[in-house]
């Protein structure tokens, strides 16, 4: 009987997803992300874009810049990144660049996400939707929900 591997896309997932709560918990849109090498986690990020004031700190762009500070290199060519959301126009762009050999996202982005904005990644990179899509869309939710009875 063979042994399953505890370092699957739901273990992976988990951890970008306490990312995200971690930007829940600080007022960021809460989307979190890992990017993992030989099962190995090389880069945690989330969401900065209200601490930072930056329209580009998107937990995606965090977490490509601090793996290639980690590799020393700019391409992630053996990387998977892990997001528990749809990643954005904006960071399939920089994912195109940097060359990771797969995205896993959480919920999908019917709106602002990749897929619906016709943004290619790298023809290399293989992608994966829908790993823990209802945690991940819950906390979403609970964020705007809450935001919206702030304001």
């Amino acid at each position: 009987m063979a042994l399953l591997d505890p370092f699957d896309d739901t273990y992976f997932m988990k951890r970008a997803l306490q990312e995200a709560e971690a930007a829940f918990d600080q007022g960021e849109i809460p989307v979190g992300a890992v990017i993992v090498i030989n099962n190995t986690i090389i880069a945690r990020a989330h969401n900065l874009t209200e601490r930072l004031n930056d329209v580009t700190a998107h937990a995606e762009m965090q977490a490509i810049t601090a793996a290639a500070n980690y590799l020393g290199g700019k391409y992630l060519r053996d990387c998977t990144l892990y997001v528990t959301l749809e990643p954005c126009q904006m960071c399939a762009g920089a994912l195109y660049w940097s060359q990771l050999a797969r995205v896993v996202y959480a919920a999908p982005d019917p709106n602002r996400g990749f897929i619906k904005m016709g943004t290619q990644l790298h023809p290399k990179t293989v992608y994966t939707g829908g790993v823990l899509e209802a945690e991940a869309e819950t906390l979403l939710k609970r964020f705007f929900i809450e935001r919206r009875n702030l304001n």
